[in-house]
């Protein structure tokens, strides 16, 4: 079994217990895609899945599952609410490599210096992000232009065991998920016209962000070629543009 099924499993069995959930489209041809990673000894088969829901407060719900043996998994699992609210987005990206594992979980907030917004947003998962820091060592460094899109409980870490990932970074996967859910079913509404352009606009300056510097475009480009990656991460993954232009 994949290093990420069973979190890929909880999130999907918590989401249909907590929400009014129905599928999101995934377009053609990218619900599963299979592929060769290496040469020679080293190859190893890569099949990628794709999974979409959404709810009557979340835009879109969808996970990339990467699976091409031991120094190959990857979920990335993100959330993205509906513009007429000023939920955060939840963000999971759990990555192993032959080089180890990256971990980040994070409410991701909309206006990271609006110290009202911290205080809606951040102040309930920051009780366990301290829980969890002490025992999931920072992971360093990260690109100064990415600060503004992660909150004071962004968790960020390079485990080096297996068997941190499968115990500590699966516990605080349930419960920023689950602290993360309690947000939604109490978000209210947006519906002044000021504060719906606001939010609007933040959500685009993120899902651009994403989409321009996506990390996993480089593996993406080597399993299946730049066509079907660019596609996919326009047309999947961050496909909030395509969305507004197809409704103008």
């Amino acid at each position: 079994m994949s290093l990420y099924q069973p979190f890929l499993d909880h999130a999907i069995a918590t989401l249909e217990k907590r929400l009014n959930l129905s599928a999101y489209p995934i377009p053609t041809g990218f619900e599963r895609k299979e592929g060769v990673m290496g040469k020679g000894k080293k190859q190893e088969e890569v099949l990628t899945t794709s999974y979409g829901f959404k709810s009557p407060k979340l835009r879109q719900i969808r996970a990339a599952h990467v699976q091409g043996g031991k120094s190959l998994q990857v979920l990335n699992f993100v959330i993205f609410p509906e513009p007429n609210y000023d939920l955060p987005f939840f963000g999971a990206d759990l990555v192993t490599l032959p080089g180890g594992h990256l971990i980040a979980l994070d409410m991701q907030p909309l206006f990271r210096d609006s110290l009202d917004y911290q205080e809606k947003y951040t102040k309930p998962v920051l009780p366990i992000y301290e829980k969890f820091k002490t025992s999931l060592e920072w992971g360093g460094d990260f690109p100064e232009e990415a600060q503004q899109f992660f909150s004071p409980a962004f968790l960020w870490t390079r485990p080096k065991e297996d068997e941190v990932v499968e115990t500590t970074v699966f516990e605080a996967f349930k419960s920023y998920l689950s602290v993360y859910l309690d947000l939604v079913e109490s978000a209210q509404p947006i519906s002044e016209s000021a504060e719906l352009t606001e939010v609007l606009a933040a959500q685009r300056r993120y899902l651009n962000y994403r989409a321009e510097k996506d990390p996993a475009r480089g593996m993406f480009n080597r399993l299946y070629g730049s066509e079907w990656t660019e596609e996919y991460i326009h047309g999947f993954l961050f496909d909030l543009e395509r969305k507004l232009a197809a409704n103008v």
